[in-house]
């Protein structure tokens, strides 16, 4: 099978298109074929190694294709669609998945929708609702606003959580773009300083929520931004890892509630819980097109270090899908 590999970390260079085995699966899993799969920020730090070494030297962690080989008892039959995480290895034609992980792709929705909803909305469901505990009518504050998983959380946080969503972004496109998914205030970050504006909209309170992607230089600027008793879910290193200065008494006084996560090292049976709930609450609304997955470019597989640049440089408004094989549907 073709498919992506990196075998000695670094920059774009050292991605490789060739050729392996099929993978095998194990009792429990499935093997797909592989239609779409997309580029996400895990995968440029795994491919220059800022997460340890790779187990599996294919990148990539979600899929869209077509079941061809199951379990016996499988509630999974051979030709089914379906789309989710894996654990490894999505850069391929063939790419095994957890059977609790995989998410029937409904008839609405095409393999190349697919490709654009798993890492991203279960990202966004999980730290809006499972760890930031978004309830209706607060006030969440979103960083990258137009990314992959920006898109999506606006999109979860205003239908499911009726929230006021406050976006933050580095141009007047993906401003404007933003507030089409239905953002209420969106900031540019390189123009105006966001705490200033937050303070401002919100008569001096601050948010109940931010979901940050940036990392450090955001620190400051977030705890000024955050209200009493507010909470703050970490899931990005754009803007680094260490802060210079914390003020552990401005945490203090506020109470903020500070919680830190990656989906991809978390657990098969974690990730599993996760799929099903989003099935159950949120495919519905996507199936009816009143929540869509976002995507911004497809590329070729055979084009995947223009895709992983597409994504360092910041050009990106939703999903970067490459597309696996030809004959898609």
């Amino acid at each position: 099978m073709k498919c992506v590999v990196v075998k000695e970390n670094g920059n774009v260079e050292k991605l490789r298109v060739t050729e392996m085995e099929i993978p095998k699966r194990d009792s429990g899993e499935l093997l797909i074929k592989v239609h779409y799969t997309a580029v996400n920020r895990t995968d440029i730090i795994n491919r220059e190694g800022k997460a340890g070494k790779l187990v599996n030297p294919i990148l990539g962690v979600e899929i869209s294709g077509e079941v061809v080989e199951t379990d016996e008892n499988s509630s999974f039959k051979l030709g089914d669609r379906v789309m989710g995480l894996v654990n490894s290895g999505a850069y391929a034609e063939y790419c095994t998945i957890p059977e609790g992980m995989a998410i029937k792709l409904p008839e609405t929705l095409t393999y190349e929708e697919g490709a654009a909803i798993p890492e991203v909305f279960l990202t966004a469901y999980q730290t809006l609702y499972w760890l930031g505990g978004l309830q209706e009518n607060e006030t969440v504050l979103i960083h990258a606003g137009a990314s992959g998983v920006g898109t999506a959380a606006i999109q979860l946080a205003k239908k499911i959580g009726k929230a006021k969503v406050i976006v933050t972004a580095g141009s007047e496109e993906k401003l404007e773009f933003c507030k089409k998914l239905g953002a209420d205030v969106a900031i540019n970050y390189k123009e105006k300083e966001f705490d200033k504006i937050v303070l401002d909209v919100t008569q001096g309170k601050g948010v109940d929520l931010i979901l940050d992607f940036v990392g450090a230089s955001y620190w400051e600027k977030n705890l000024n931004s955050i209200k009493v008793d507010g909470r703050m879910v970490l899931i990005g290193i754009l803007g680094g890892t260490e802060v210079e200065k914390m003020s552990i008494l401005q945490l203090l006084m506020k109470r903020v509630q500070i919680t830190g996560t990656l989906l991809t090292p978390r657990t098969v049976e974690y990730k599993t819980l996760l799929s099903q709930e989003f099935s159950q609450k949120v495919l519905p609304l996507i199936e009816k097109k009143i929540i869509t997955p976002i995507i911004d470019r497809v590329f070729s597989i055979d084009e995947i270090k223009l895709a992983h640049t597409y994504m360092e440089e910041n050009k990106n408004m939703g999903k970067i899908v490459v597309r696996v094989i030809e004959n898609r549907l």
